[in-house]
């Protein structure tokens, strides 16, 4: 049976060969984790732990002296490079050896400067051939995960939602937002987590009209709304959770707009199916908050694919207009923003299934702090 790599390769080389490139160069930290295994850590944009050279018959892992011994045990069936200068002052010879005459590289990931600096590295060299342009290659082929990504993906979430039960049991009327949200970040460090996916989110009162809220001094407070963005990686996989909820007994406004973005979530979950186009389940969604009487007050889009990225392919959203397809792993994340009173999203992540969508969550969406189970 062939591994998880062999076959992502061979997806890969399929595309490539289509557009008739004869060696693909992947510098993006998820994509080259995703083809061969690799770990290493790019830092800043500027920074690089390497990067994947693929024909259609070899792919060599370039990288540096920091991550040599890593690489060649993380990918023992790939050639290991090790440069000394820079990436760019050895794609000459790597260019030589593999023929390269048409270059695939990615848009989103290639900046000026790196362009400018192989450009040159190579007019010296007198090494002529052709750059292709791709966008979004390797994006769209993670789109799709396979059972043990869908796995990891739940590990993460289960992760996050245990470390989040403790973290809520303990919640006190005028703990500081940024408190709770180290308590979750240290918890869920402790339970396992390689780490978070992004900063958590926790929002009380007004601020929890801000969707992404940066953790501060303030208090929380009975009777407020508590918006909590969190999620744990795992396995290079993560995860992304939003509950919003009230300590003490919500009011008649928490209760109408959390029982809305409730039901849109719902109705918009209901209509996932392989086939059905992104910009129609975030429509569904949509039309029942406007038709409530929200007109305007969600504004983002209703979510989102996660995996080795916290924002992947698929988008779902007024903007983004694909089919969905089996396999397809996003987030379910209604929202809706009042300012001067805060507000209330409410995120599940799904998997796309071929008689519609699993929800991945254990954990239970209450308005109130007392009713959290799983």
């Amino acid at each position: 049976m062939e591994d998880a790599f062999t076959v992502r390769l061979a997806r890969l080389r399929e595309q490539i060969r289509e557009l008739n490139i004869d060696t693909m160069l992947v510098q993006t930290e998820e994509n080259r984790r995703y083809l061969s295994g690799f770990t290493g850590e790019d830092g800043n944009f500027d920074e690089s732990a390497g990067a994947l050279l693929i024909t259609v018959k070899e792919m060599i892992l370039a990288t540096d002296s920091r991550y040599a011994l890593q690489a060649r045990r993380e990918v023992p069936g790939c050639e290991v490079f090790c440069y000394k200068q820079g990436l760019s002052e050895s794609l000459p010879e790597l260019f030589k050896r593999l023929n390269t005459r048409r270059l695939g590289f990615e848009a989103s990931r290639l900046s000026f400067n790196q362009h400018k600096k192989i450009s040159e590295t190579l007019k010296t060299e007198a090494i002529t051939f052709e750059l292709v342009e791709t966008e979004q290659l390797l994006e769209l082929l993670r789109a799709v995960k396979d059972e043990t990504e869908v796995k990891n993906i739940t590990l993460a979430l289960d992760l996050a939602e245990s470390v989040f039960r403790q973290v809520v049991s303990g919640l006190k009327p005028g703990m500081a937002e940024k408190e709770i949200a180290w308590d979750l970040e240290k918890g869920m460090r402790e339970a396992g987590a390689e780490n978070i996916s992004f900063p958590v989110i926790v929002a009380s009162g007004p601020n929890s009209a801000l969707p992404h809220a940066v953790p501060g001094e303030r208090r929380i407070g009975e009777g407020e709304p508590i918006l909590i963005d969190w999620g744990a990686k795992f396995n290079g996989y993560c995860s992304d959770i939003t509950r919003t909820f009230v300590m003490g007994k919500p009011d008649e406004t928490f209760k109408k707009i959390f029982e809305t973005v409730s039901e849109a979530q719902r109705r918009a979950i209901d209509a996932v199916k392989p086939g059905v186009s992104t910009k129609t389940i975030d429509a569904i969604a949509r039309q029942y908050i406007e038709e409530q009487g929200f007109q305007g007050k969600f504004g983002h889009g209703l979510g989102h694919g996660v995996g080795l990225a916290i924002h992947e392919y698929p988008r779902l959203s007024q903007f983004y207009d694909k089919p969905l397809k089996p396999g397809m792993v996003t987030t379910m994340e209604p929202g809706i923003y009042i300012p001067e009173w805060g507000g209330i999203r409410l995120e599940n992540m799904i998997v796309v299934r071929e008689n519609g969508a699993d929800v991945l969550n254990r954990l239970d969406m209450v308005s109130h702090i007392d009713g959290i189970s799983g």
